[in-house]
């Protein structure tokens, strides 16, 4: 696989995973792309249901799973946990040396991730950044993945615009729109096609 741009996507929760599926298959099935999965947080909770099943029921092989939510939402155990991916993602990134590593939203995991990734220097693909999340710790994530992500996958123009007023480069900075739409396309509806 000499020469292939290894892709790492990353995910901590399965609404998270219903977004990057079609990603993920299409990064899979690109012969010139290598790829690689890292899975934390609550795909691997019991409290939530082991949810990284369903990656591997979808044909995703998981290179990497890394545990780090304890069985508390409060700050304290917000921050531990958050302590706990940056103890163990370091490992996880150098083990997997990903040319690069794909990144969805503003969760605390993947800001642990996203951290560990920009002190090994490596580059960020940031899906949905300068989203708002209004009364929420996850816009403040958003923002600072957004600082740490080297290109920008933003589902709006205004998007767009905000993530370059913040001082991005505007060859970096992508208007793809909502991978949720995308999806659409790849959904099959009750009655629709098949048996029905």
């Amino acid at each position: 696989m000499e020469g292939k741009q290894r892709i790492c996507v990353f995910s901590g929760t399965r609404a998270e995973y219903g977004l990057l599926k079609p990603l993920m298959q299409a990064i899979k099935e690109d012969e010139s792309l290598e790829f690689c999965v890292m899975v934390s947080g609550a795909h691997l909770s019991p409290e939530f249901g082991p949810t990284y099943q369903e990656i591997e029921k979808d044909g995703f092989y998981i290179d990497e799973k890394i545990e780090i939510l304890l069985s508390s939402d409060s700050p304290s155990g917000v921050c531990k946990s958050m302590g706990l991916g940056l103890i163990q993602f370091p490992d996880a990134i150098k083990r997997l040396e990903p040319d690069i590593i794909v990144l969805l939203g503003d969760r605390y995991e993947a800001f642990s991730v996203a951290s560990a990734a920009l002190v090994n220097n490596i580059p960020i693909a940031h899906i949905h950044g300068c989203e708002s999340s209004y009364g929420s710790i996850d816009e403040s994530f958003r923002h600072a993945i957004k600082k740490m992500s080297h290109l920008h996958f933003t589902c709006a123009e205004q998007y767009r615009d905000r993530v370059i007023q913040l001082g991005e480069h505007p060859d970096r900075v992508f208007n793809v729109g909502a991978l949720g739409v995308e999806n659409i396309q790849t959904i099959t509806l009750f009655g629709m096609g098949g048996d029905s």
